[in-house]
């Protein structure tokens, strides 16, 4: 299935494992869509969690999604340096509606020196037990954590220089 169309709109949707809808950020705009990668932008974007309660995101971000890799990585452009966020989640999938993903908990908070911290391994091992992740799924999240740090540590992709700012620059010629 292609991926969506650069320069379109689209809304992200978060699930849990058990099918359970997690959060919607309601207005990305795609700066590159193919069946592997998304890269989206937004900005002051309104995001609705599934209790309901709604928030505005407070700056920039870029989004990277690939449909091979099990996390997704949002570049957060601050005042005093890019901050990524990065989940650990299912591949992506597009189906027109939105982009979609299964958010497993574990994520990767990346300070702009490059140092990281791993979040949130308590409620990993909560819904793992809650939702009966199978036992597969530990191996290859973990796998994926690997695959992540080492990006992060050889500053590939996301991670690499100017790959954020490149990107904003790019999201500017849409406003």
């Amino acid at each position: 299935m292609p991926g969506p169309k650069s320069g379109s709109t689209i809304q992200i949707h978060s699930f849990k494992h058990n099918g359970r809808l997690h959060r919607i950020w309601e207005n990305t705009l795609v700066l590159k869509g193919t069946e592997m990668v998304v890269i989206g932008a937004n900005d002051k974007t309104k995001v609705k969690e599934s209790d309901g309660r709604t928030w505005i995101t407070r700056e920039p971000a870029i989004c990277y999604f690939h449909s091979e890799y099990w996390f997704n990585i949002i570049g957060m452009l601050r005042n005093d340096g890019i901050y990524y966020y990065c989940n650990i989640s299912s591949p992506f999938i597009f189906d027109h509606e939105a982009l979609k993903y299964i958010d497993y908990d574990l994520d990767i908070k990346v300070y702009p020196d490059m140092t990281f911290d791993l979040l949130d391994e308590d409620e990993y091992e909560e819904h793992k037990a809650q939702m009966n992740y199978p036992s597969a799924m530990d191996r290859i999240l973990y796998r994926n954590i690997d695959y992540l740090t080492g990006w992060i540590r050889q500053r590939k992709g996301p991670f690499s220089g100017g790959f954020i700012d490149q990107w904003y620059e790019r999201y500017l010629t849409y406003q």
